[in-house]
């Protein structure tokens, strides 16, 4: 397990890397013009450089410069508006972004899994049939359409939420007492992130169950006289939650995609809405920002459940790595031989 750790932290490092000389090459080889109105490419490129020190004139200096002024200093440079640190402002939004985000990541998660298990063990039953429009609904609607209605059925008709805003967990004000008013005014954003993606989810969850319960070791495990339940929790559901492990890696950037619909609709300070206004009013320091804070918090992520597959997976502890996710080593989401990753049999997609 710790050479599998040590390989993946060697691929992170390399991604890292990759990703600062891309954002190198886009924001300083090749400025961009009319980034902000009223000025010259020149003029917002000589600032640019400026605010990250960079004075050599060779490009592998300049580039040396600038991965050192980031990861040493820590420094983003300063916003053209305002001439706020872009560091400050990334972490005042990060922390929202990350709240909505993790919470909503837990409560899709707790409402995903077992709605797919148990239409997974009683298909094409009223409770799956039931399930699976709601599903579909979940899927087809839109979450600014979502948060409008939350929005106005529970905040503005019943009273039961707050309609927006955002109260700070460490810092509490007036109006805003620490966590509990924190959770308070994060529950619909928490609930409208979930909706799409539990819907998602729980279909996935389902489709894989139904996959586990048709397996060989399953059969085995009851033929010996397992208890349904013991079969169900250690059998079915480590392999059934390794396809939920691969896409959950992969979803990570969709969330922060969403979340600028989310934190639109309820007013909420994320990086998301950070993101729109900074380019609305053409604020490259702060564009670089988000997108080095992004990429990283991605890789991060996917470092994480990486380790989480392998740990559900041994068979990817043992192989070399081969690329930069957790299917990339082997078609450990398949529990037959010479199937594909994510692959359902004939039996479980008839069954579903």
């Amino acid at each position: 397990m710790l050479g599998f750790f040590v390989r993946r932290l060697l691929w992170l490092a390399v991604l890292l890397g990759m990703m600062s000389l891309i954002t190198f090459v886009v924001f300083f080889v090749v400025p961009p013009e009319n980034v902000r109105p009223g000025r010259g490419s020149g003029d917002v490129e000589l600032s640019l450089r400026e605010s990250y020190q960079l004075e050599q004139a060779s490009l592998p200096l300049q580039y040396a410069e600038y991965v050192w002024t980031v990861v040493s200093e820590g420094s983003l440079g300063e916003s053209f508006v305002g001439r706020r640190p872009v560091t400050d402002i990334l972490i005042q939004g990060a922390t929202v972004t990350g709240s909505l985000i993790v919470g909503g990541t837990l409560l899709f998660l707790l409402i995903a899994i077992p709605i797919g298990i148990f239409s997974a063990l009683r298909p094409r039953s009223l409770l799956d049939r039931t399930t699976m429009v709601l599903v579909l609904i979940g899927v087809s609607a839109h979450p600014v359409w979502i948060g409008l209605i939350l929005s106005y059925v529970l905040g503005f008709k019943l009273g039961v939420t707050p309609i927006g805003g955002y109260c700070d967990f460490f810092t509490p004000i007036i109006g805003c007492n620490g966590p509990v008013d924190w959770a308070y005014h994060l529950l619909l954003p928490w609930l409208t992130f979930a909706i799409l993606f539990a819907a998602l989810y729980a279909r996935m969850v389902r489709a894989s169950v139904i996959e586990a319960l048709d397996e060989d070791f399953v059969r085995t495990a009851r033929a010996k006289g397992a208890a349904s339940r013991r079969v169900l929790r250690s059998h079915v559901l480590r392999n059934a939650m390794l396809p939920v492990v691969t896409m959950l890696s992969m979803d990570v950037g969709l969330a922060f995609g969403g979340s600028v619909f989310v934190e639109t609709v309820y007013g909420l300070p994320g990086i998301g809405r950070m993101s729109v206004m900074a380019l609305q009013r053409r604020d490259l320091p702060v564009i670089l920002g988000v997108v080095l804070l992004v990429t990283t918090a991605i890789a991060l992520f996917n470092l994480v459940v990486d380790v989480v597959y392998a740990w559900l997976d041994p068979r990817v502890r043992a192989t070399r790595v081969s690329g930069l996710g957790p299917h990339s080593d082997e078609p450990a989401t398949a529990t037959r031989p010479g199937a594909r990753p994510g692959q359902l049999s004939q039996r479980a997609q008839a069954r579903s």
